[in-house]
């Protein structure tokens, strides 16, 4: 039985309204893939026909498989540049083994999809969060920048990190082409002033047939103008990239942050065009997409490629109903690849740094930035400490510190739950916290915490310390202890032991203790660990209310 939201379904529901809206908007997309899939390749250090070829194929099978209706698979910068800046030591600065290693990373990627999929791991996504995607994307987009600006000035760049990138292009301004600067600076004019007036429109591909004429009628290589180059004419040979089988355990880690940075800007596309259109979306059966697109890209002799959201925004924009947009996007490609490819050779560089430049102001969220100081400076900080790894680290690197403190921060968060003590809400008998609510009233004798978090081995020392804590601080002897755990889905046998502990110990001091309204599965681990008969049992039905009124004189 086909998937709800496989092509077998939606394709019976197409109306020739619906795939002309799907045939305007695909041939909009090929537009602005065409200069997408040529800047990106060059910030993955590759070809141009590197991009072509992973958007082309990739294109081919994403649309056969995908659960949004509007998202565009292409290359990314993010992706791009993350390839371009792992690959080279391991590449050995030979081109065809940097090729080759990039298919192979995309072949990799899929499988990484793949068995994604069928783990049915779509919640992967989120171990990932905003806050170090947004470090990650502002650090990429400053890195991109000290990448491209020497291409726009018209001397060469350096390989570094961006500390290094920016001193080297300090050193050389002095070194600056006049006739690059001019063309670089005309097409970023043009392409700033297209976005603000034309929106959704491929200004980007105006850019560059402009560039190419004005190559093909003005002598600029004879003016120091780098071009493009040479693009091969028509399609690679199908095959498994020719590497040894012993680099793969070296890309895996370059695979596995492909994948994830791809998944989560996949899956945050998907879901932001789901909301809005009221559709459905499935992150493993995007997953699968995911990994057949980059399965195509790396047996194509093309690089890693993922959901690309400024694509993804001008498809929708442009009208496209279904995922037939991206097929009608990959054979514009094939048609370029096929017949058209010899006329991209006369593409200036300076106006390839620029459409990179431009396509890329996107990733620095500095308002992102913003939103997170003001509502969360622990965020903040991850996000900065993701944007400082990608500046000093590189990409990689970047990610993973980003990621790495986040779990931290997550863990240390989880280690020191909140523990309520309650009061006796004003003329009822239920009760609430009373540090939040001062009006409530205390019970004299008697201390009723309530643990809000699960009690795992790593917090319920803590959970256990803050009640010794306040009942040494108490004004009144305490003669009761009541646990209240209702807000505790799950108790470990670790936990159980110490509460046991503890309750041991407030029985030799003379204070007995009650625990009221745990749930099923959190009695059965405290009955396992011999707390009942220690505590004179353990009632579902008995509440906190019970247990004070119940306690002795």
């Amino acid at each position: 039985m086909p998937h709800p939201m496989s092509a077998l379904v939606w394709l019976r529901s197409i109306t020739w309204i619906g795939f002309r809206g799907d045939l305007v908007a695909g041939l909009t997309l090929a537009a602005y893939l065409l200069p997408a899939a040529l800047g990106d390749a060059s910030l993955a250090n590759l070809p141009p026909e590197a991009g072509l070829y992973a958007c082309l194929f990739s294109g081919m099978v994403f649309w056969l498989f995908c659960s949004s209706r509007h998202t565009a698979v292409s290359v990314t910068s993010a992706i791009s540049l993350l390839i371009g800046s792992s690959l080279g030591e391991l590449a050995g600065h030979d081109p065809s083994r940097f090729a080759a290693l990039a298919s192979a990373t995309a072949l990799m990627v899929g499988l990484i999809g793949c068995l994604a999929w069928i783990a049915r791991a779509g919640s992967i996504v989120n171990f990932i969060p905003e806050s170090v995607m947004t470090g990650f994307k502002c650090g990429v987009a400053l890195f991109l920048a000290s990448t491209q600006l020497p291409k726009l000035l018209g001397f060469p760049g350096s390989h570094g990190s961006f500390w290094e990138n920016s001193a080297h292009g300090i050193r050389h301004l002095g070194e600056t082409n006049p006739t690059s600067l001019l063309l670089g600076s005309a097409a970023l004019g043009l392409l700033l002033l297209g976005k603000r007036i034309l929106k959704n429109k491929p200004v980007a591909l105006g850019v560059v047939v402009l560039g190419i004429v004005v190559s093909t009628v003005l002598p600029l290589e004879s003016r120091g103008v780098k071009l493009l180059g040479a693009i091969p004419q028509g399609l690679p040979r199908l095959a498994l990239p020719a590497i040894r089988a012993e680099v793969l355990n070296d890309l895996l880690p370059l695979a596995i942050a492909c994948f994830l940075l791809g998944a989560v800007e996949t899956a945050a596309i998907g879901r932001m065009f789901a909301a809005k259109h009221r559709l459905r979306f499935d992150p493993n059966q995007e997953f699968l997409a995911l990994a057949a697109a980059n399965l195509a890209a790396g047996f194509g002799r093309g690089l890693p490629v993922s959901g690309g959201m400024s694509q993804s925004l001008v498809n929708e924009g442009a009208g496209a109903r279904t995922p037939l947009s991206g097929a009608v996007a990959a054979a514009s490609l094939l048609v370029v690849v096929l017949f058209f490819s010899g006329l991209l050779r006369a593409l200036p560089q300076p106006v390839l740094a620029a459409i990179i430049l431009v396509a890329v102001t996107g990733l620095f969220q500095a308002d992102a930035l913003r939103r997170l100081w003001h509502s969360s400076r622990p965020e903040f900080l991850i996000a900065m400490a993701a944007l400082l790894g990608v500046l000093g680290s590189g990409l990689l690197r970047g990610v993973l510190i980003g990621s790495v403190l986040s779990l931290v921060l997550l863990l240390r968060q989880a280690s020191r739950p909140h523990v309520a003590f309650l009061g006796r809400i004003p003329g009822t008998r239920r009760f609430s916290d009373a540090a939040r609510h001062p009006e409530n009233e205390p019970v004299p004798g008697v201390l009723i915490a309530r643990p809000e978090a699960s009690l795992i081995y790593f917090n319920v020392d803590h959970v256990r310390d803050a009640i010794t804590d306040q009942l040494a601080a108490a004004m009144v002897p305490v003669r009761l202890v009541v646990l209240d755990l209702s807000a505790t889905p799950r108790v470990d046998l670790q936990s159980a032991h110490v509460l046991a502990g503890l309750a041991d110990e407030l029985t030799a001091a003379g204070i007995p203790i009650r625990i009221t309204e745990a749930r099923s599965a959190v009695r059965d681990v405290l009955r396992a660990e011999g707390l009942e008969d220690r505590i004179g049992g353990i009632d579902r039905h008995r509440t906190g209310a019970d247990a004070v009124e119940s306690r002795g004189p």
